[in-house]
């Protein structure tokens, strides 16, 4: 049942709470992946080996400004009405969500601080 093979990398993906929480975390916008790793609290090798389970996943999509990576939620078409289901499932983690969120936008850009990163359009992958 090859055919099945996207459908059950998806949902892997979405196994896990850090990978959760990081889309959590994009549903406002970009990030840099050392802002991800420090709302986290996690390595940033740990945050790229879940980045890279959801940008298999087309979930997730990733490009570099500078030596940085940058990672933002999908726009593919496939991406999006899971995304949308996502969203309500995890309303009562939401608390804990904003709290991220708000780290997150606080954090913008002090961490890896090039100048303009978040004015530079994301190149393709």
């Amino acid at each position: 049942m090859e055919t099945l093979r996207p459908t059950v990398e998806l949902l892997k993906a979405l196994a896990h709470p850090v990978r959760l929480r990081i889309l959590a975390l994009l549903r406002e916008g970009e990030l840099c992946v050392c802002e991800v790793a420090e709302v986290l609290g996690l390595a940033p090798s740990t945050v790229s080996e879940h980045l890279t389970d959801l940008r298999r996943s087309g979930l997730v999509r990733e490009w570099k400004v500078g030596r940085w990576v940058h990672v933002a939620l999908a726009e593919e078409a496939q991406a999006r009405p899971v995304l949308e289901a996502l969203w309500p499932l995890m309303a009562a983690a939401e608390p804990a969500l904003a709290r991220d969120r708000a780290q997150a936008h606080s954090l913008r850009c002090q961490t890896c601080q090039p100048e303009s990163c978040h004015q530079l359009a994301p190149s393709s992958h």
